[in-house]
């Protein structure tokens, strides 16, 4: 257990940071937050940044574990399943649960992050210092040089910890004093921000689903809001004729959505605007090892494994990272240098499969969901649930409704499938094997 001497600092106050200083003020330490960012509670957002979060169990288990799920939700509007749309046709709606009443739950990565710095800032023992971009770190000794608007400033920690994001500038510290290696992994796409406004005083879509507009090598997401407006993204290539620079013109974004997303010129006036002036962001996956230095720095979430959006499993990730080291922490009675790297064991195979099926699910979303093959694929498998309760899970089922280890339920998928198989063979072989008993009959007669 920490002593009054113990100052933790987390840099990072987004929300795995602030998640992970509500967890530790309430084993008695003390927690010094620091951001580059002003308070977001007071300042303008950034255009074109939001990306809706889809929060579902794993991340809900961590807010009960702290009594903010309830809040949090009075926030957050659930989806039920996917919403196809096709580019000429009628929606199709695709059910995530074989029951059709498990949700993923859209929400605001702004608000989530307001509520969670609201709870971090009014326990005792937590104080948060914006406009601090950490500069400079000594890992051995703990000292953090940070830039702020009166000039660098000096503070000095037991223990760092970096839950500052994809880019952390405690990874990059690590890595100039050659303590880790890493690798980043980008995409050939990239994603940039469109709203659709309410319509009249409504949503113009259905608000109980995500809404995906697959088009093979591109494709578009929205996710609703409680002002019944609707958050879209588009993932679009980098390079190439179908780029986003490949559009120059007010005339050229609307020739390409009219052809392409079609029903969606009449709901978004402001289309021609957000596309040109919101920003282009970048998707990848952030690896590296170790994630702990002597068990004095320590990373987590992003900036420790940053995952593509594709799973809705980032911060729902980041959330369970903060759960298994206040378990990791409980075991090793509060000594940072077993917690730590029994953290890292625990978690790594975990976010690497997570990883692999973040990415396999772009493929998913953007090529396969409108196939006919493909949904014959998922009635069956809902089929199968519901017929073997318990026994088989389809992998999107244990992904967002259970806390089942993600590594877990790679392998479990893995021996359903053989099952399945080896079943299926079965059956074939014997279907085989009465056919040619029948012919065989018939030929003696």
């Amino acid at each position: 257990m920490s002593t009054e001497r113990d100052e933790i600092a987390v840099v990072g106050a987004g929300l795995a940071g602030c998640l992970l200083a509500c967890f530790l003020a309430r084993r008695g330490y003390r927690v010094a937050l620091y951001e580059r960012r002003p308070d977001p509670r007071t300042g303008r957002v950034e255009r074109g940044r939001s990306i809706n979060l889809a929060l579902s169990e794993r991340g809900l288990d961590a807010l009960r574990r702290i009594g903010l799920d309830t809040q949090v939700m009075s926030d957050a509007l659930p989806m039920r399943g996917r919403m196809i749309h096709p580019v000429a046709g009628q929606p199709q709606f695709q059910s995530y649960s074989a029951s059709g009443d498990r949700a993923i739950n859209s929400i605001s990565r702004g608000a989530l992050n307001n509520a969670l710095l609201d709870a971090a800032t009014a326990l005792p023992g937590v104080r948060i210092a914006f406009d601090h971009r950490l500069v400079g770190l000594d890992p051995a000794s703990g000292e953090m040089t940070f830039e702020t608007p009166q000039g660098k400033v000096t503070e000095t920690a037991p223990v760092v910890l970096g839950t500052d994001g994809a880019g952390s500038a405690v990874r990059g510290q690590l890595l100039a004093h050659g303590l880790l290696t890493e690798s980043l992994d980008f995409l050939d796409y990239g994603y940039k921000e469109l709203t659709i406004p309410p319509l009249g005083g409504d949503f113009a879509l259905e608000p109980d689903a995500l809404h995906i507009w697959p088009r093979g090598t591109s494709m578009m997401i929205a996710l609703p809001n409680p002002d019944r407006s609707f958050t879209c993204t588009l993932f679009w290539p980098t390079h190439g004729t179908a780029a986003f620079a490949s559009l120059g013109s007010p005339a050229a974004i609307e020739r390409h959505f009219a052809e392409h997303y079609p029903d969606l010129i009449p709901l978004a006036p402001n289309l021609v605007d957000d596309y040109q002036h919101n920003p282009v962001g970048v998707l990848g996956t952030v690896r590296c090892t170790p994630w702990q230095v002597d068990g004095r720095v320590g990373l987590l979430g992003d900036a420790a494994h940053a995952i593509v959006p594709f799973y809705g499993q980032g911060a729902n990730c980041a959330f369970e990272d903060v759960v298994e080291l206040d378990r990791c922490l409980d075991e090793s009675d509060d000594d940072w240098a077993v917690a730590l790297p029994l953290f890292q064991r625990r978690r790594q195979d975990n976010v690497e499969a997570i990883a692999r099926m973040a990415l396999a699910n772009f493929v998913e979303m953007r090529d396969k969901v409108a196939s006919p093959l493909f949904q014959l694929g998922r009635r069956v498998e809902h089929a199968l649930e519901r017929a073997l309760p318990g026994r088989y899970v389809s992998r999107y089922e244990m992904v967002s409704f259970s806390t089942t280890p993600y590594a877990e339920v790679v392998h479990r998928v893995r021996r359903q499938h053989q099952v399945l198989g080896a079943v299926a063979a079965g059956a074939a072989a014997l279907l085989a094997g009465v056919a040619g008993a029948v012919l065989s009959r018939g030929r003696r007669r």
